[in-house]
């Protein structure tokens, strides 16, 4: 079974808030990887795994006070 891949548009904008807000992930979607690229304009959040609910992260990512859209 191959893996999905969600790309997320964050405001993250600094790699300790990025291991943060990883750690925290791991926790809701253990069995995910996770890659920021805060160079990138929109900040991407990549996530690699077996059901990915998009809604989750956005949510969890809001309740920890930064912004989060999937992009499609």
């Amino acid at each position: 079974m191959m893996n999905d891949i969600k790309i997320f548009k964050t405001n993250v904008v600094n790699a300790k808030d990025a291991g943060y807000i990883m750690l925290c992930l791991q926790k809701l979607v253990s069995d995910c990887q996770f890659h920021f690229d805060l160079q990138d304009c929109d900040r991407i959040l990549r996530i690699e795994g077996k059901r990915i609910s998009s809604q989750k992260v956005v949510d969890s990512l809001k309740k920890l006070g930064y912004q989060c859209a999937e992009l499609f």
